[in-house]
């Protein structure tokens, strides 16, 4: 991604402003910044609740998942593009690396677990690409934490833009929404299969791993 296309989303987690994805279609996409910026809730508890040491929590953002998976008793680390969000995981103690995830990782094959959540599963726009991507990151019985579409049927590339109040800001960019049934099918062509599925606030999740789906 180009640096220029972050600034906004950096300033939405500096100052606070409303902050959308806009799809060159017009249609927006409210990003729920202030729960980043805030602590873990109920349902980000459950997903940290599946987690096994060490954990990388890929899109880590302002580190309210680094936070709560370290004071739970894992080991986790936390990448992210931004710089800004990296700060702010590191000011909350946390650690965390100002890392793209398809450049080399420390530690690679031998995660135990692996985040995606808040929509990074869309992470470059091609979710072929990111699943073949950690599939060796992780170690050989390692889970990857995946936040879905809340529509199953969901399997778009799209070229976006962050916006406020709808007028788009900076360069595009290319980002995935994906549902169940499209991940299911993307990852087992990556030798994952969708081991568990649940949904919870509102909000739509997959564990995955290299066994077989039940």
């Amino acid at each position: 991604m180009d640096s220029r296309a972050l600034a906004p989303y950096e300033r939405s987690l500096e100052v606070g402003t409303p902050l959308q994805l806009s799809h060159g279609d017009g249609r927006t996409i409210t990003l729920d910044v202030p729960r980043w910026l805030a602590a873990a809730d109920r349902v980000d508890l459950e997903v940290v609740s599946r987690a096994e040491s060490p954990a990388l929590d890929v899109g880590c953002g302002p580190g309210r998942i680094v936070a709560a998976l370290t004071e739970h008793g894992r080991l986790a680390l936390g990448i992210d593009i931004a710089e800004r969000a990296v700060a702010i995981t590191r000011q909350r103690g946390m650690n965390a690396l100002r890392h793209d995830v398809f450049d080399p990782l420390p530690g690679e094959g031998r995660w135990a677990t692996v985040l995606l959540l808040d929509g990074n599963i869309g992470i470059g726009g091609d979710v072929d690409a990111l699943l073949a991507r950690l599939a060796g990151v992780l170690a050989p019985d390692g889970r990857l934490l995946v936040e879905v579409d809340p529509d199953d049927t969901v399997d778009e590339s799209s070229v976006v833009r962050f916006a406020v109040r709808g007028e788009p800001l900076g360069p595009p960019f290319r980002w995935c929404f994906v549902g169940l049934n499209a991940l299911r099918s993307t990852a087992e062509r990556r030798g994952l299969s969708v081991l568990d599925a649940w949904c919870s606030g509102g909000r739509h999740f997959a564990e995955l791993g290299t066994g077989s789906s039940p």
